[in-house]
C-alpha cells in the first residue's frame, strides 16, 4: 500500500465515522399512572368494571363527615370481573381520615370495587400502575 492510499484511506474512515449518528440517549425506567375511575358517595356502593394490564394500582381515599365521632367506617375491595372474588383488599378504615395505598394487581384482568361504608361521607379513586421509559435526561452541554 502506497502512502497516497494509506492516507486516503485513513481520511475515509475519519469522514465516515464522523458522519455517524451518535448513540440514542439511554432509557430510563418510569412509573406512570392513568386514572381508572373516581367515585364518591354515603353507605355501600359497587363500581362499573375496569380492565388493569399494568402490576398494580393506587387507591386514593377520603372519610369525612361522620355521623358520630370516630364512627365512619370504610371498607375498599377489588374484585374480579368474571367471579366476583374477593383479589385485593385495599382500605380498611375507621374514623375520619385519608389517604393513599399502592396494591400489586394479580395479573391482567377486569375488576370491579365493592366499596362497603358506614355513618360517613367517602371519596374513592384508583390510578393504575403503567411502567414505561423515557430519555434520559442528560444536562446540556455548553
Amino acid at each position: 500500500m502506497t502512502t497516497q492510499t494509506g492516507v486516503a484511506l485513513a481520511a475515509a474512515v475519519l469522514l465516515t465515522s464522523a458522519c455517524r449518528s451518535s448513540a440514542p440517549p439511554p432509557l430510563k425506567a418510569i412509573v406512570v399512572w392513568k386514572s381508572a375511575g373516581s367515585w364518591s358517595g354515603r353507605g355501600d356502593a359497587q363500581t362499573e368494571n375496569f380492565t388493569s394490564d399494568g402490576g398494580g394500582f393506587r387507591v386514593h381515599w377520603e372519610l369525612k363527615n361522620e355521623a358520630h365521632p370516630d364512627a365512619g367506617r370504610l371498607r375498599v375491595v377489588f374484585r374480579s370481573g368474571d367471579s366476583g372474588r374477593e383479589i385485593i383488599e385495599a382500605i380498611d378504615a375507621r374514623g375520619a381520615g385519608g389517604g393513599t395505598e399502592e396494591v400489586a394487581a394479580e395479573r391482567p384482568r377486569w375488576y370491579y370495587l365493592t366499596i362497603e361504608s358506614a355513618d360517613a361521607d367517602w371519596k374513592v379513586s384508583v390510578d393504575e400502575r403503567v411502567d414505561a421509559q423515557s430519555v434520559k435526561d442528560e444536562p446540556s452541554r455548553p
